[in-house]
């Protein structure tokens, strides 16, 4: 049996594939979708000796299949956005406190802690949804914080604005921790010289505007809000761990959490640091789910194991995923 000690302590990188093994064979032995999917790949559990090895279910599933490694009650349903009409993925979370340890320990090894900041939230999009993962994590963070100023911001710009420069000008550290649109939509209405404040984007113009290159949209939120650079989360619906970037969109993973590129033409290989292709996560947070994650994102891994998110895949690109129909 698998402790959540054992996830949360991880020190090294041999510890971690340890786990990641162990991780695999129990979700292979207890998660019906993804035991189908590895036989279908003729997977056999004893041969299966190194990351590489392991099979990636593709995250569409979680669009079409309950991905779950326990018969344990359903305590948090989580559902991606999509725009009307289309298929959302739903993430079946059976101990929601194994998210719980994931933010908050990843929050404090990357930021310090909690109770040192103002968590401002600029999150219309996810706000106005139900089973945000995002949401939930962000409502407990600014819990957290045990700060009065802290707290979300739906469409008051002007009253955000105002708490913005306060709290900078008093010398408050803060974190403004917003989706990609707002923020372009707030430095329209306010020119800001922030020197107190990190800027976190979420990602996603979520249909509201054109879509823009990091390094350009980077520029533009840096001149904005008058900070040097911008930090970023990288997380999803489908997963219990976030990566983030401290600036230059560079990502790095909690201990727990690791990443690794696939070919783009053939999802079963893995191209050479540096080199572009489909990002596979592995999150063992997500023991009570699918721990390895083939995503629809593109991008490439640098020397020290941080890495860069480059873009998604067009649907008619994403190739070795015929077998999605289980």
């Amino acid at each position: 049996m698998i402790s959540t000690s054992d996830i949360f302590t991880i020190s090294s990188q041999k510890q971690f594939e340890k786990t990641a093994l162990k991780v695999f064979r129990f979700q292979y032995d207890n998660n019906q979708v993804y035991r189908e999917f590895c036989q279908l790949l003729k997977t056999d559990k004893q041969e299966v000796k190194s990351l590489q090895q392991i099979p990636f279910l593709p995250i569409q599933f979680f669009k079409s299949h309950s991905v779950v490694s326990n018969d344990n009650p359903i305590q948090e349903t989580f559902i991606s956005s999509g725009t009307t009409g289309m298929v959302t993925s739903k993430h079946l979370v059976t101990d929601v406190s194994l998210y719980k340890d994931s933010y908050r320990k990843g929050f404090s090894q990357f930021y310090g802690n909690i109770e040192d900041y103002t968590i401002l939230a600029l999150l219309p999009s996810y706000l106005e949804r139900e089973g945000s993962s995002l949401i939930y994590m962000v409502k407990d963070l600014i819990e957290l914080s045990k700060n009065s100023n802290s707290g979300f911001y739906l469409n008051q710009y002007d009253k955000l604005i105002k708490k913005l420069i306060d709290l900078d000008q008093s010398g408050q550290n803060v974190i403004l921790i917003g989706v990609t649109y707002a923020l372009l939509d707030l430095i329209e209405l306010n020119k800001f010289q922030l020197k107190n404040t990190i800027i976190m984007e979420t990602g996603g113009m979520k249909g509201k505007r054109k879509e823009m290159i990091r390094e350009e949209l980077h520029e533009v939120l840096c001149n904005g809000f008058g900070v040097s650079t911008i930090h970023s989360e990288y997380g999803m619906t489908e997963l219990l761990s976030q990566a983030y970037s401290l600036g230059n969109g560079v990502f790095e993973c909690p201990p727990w959490m690791h990443i690794l590129i696939r070919e783009t033409e053939d999802a079963l290989n893995y191209v050479n640091t540096g080199k572009t292709g489909g990002i596979n996560v592995i999150d063992l947070a997500n023991i009570n789910s699918c721990s390895f994650i083939a995503t629809q994102d593109l991008g490439k891994k640098n020397p020290n194991n941080s890495f860069e998110v480059l873009g998604r895949f067009d649907n008619s690109d994403i190739r070795g995923c015929n077998l999605m129909v289980i």
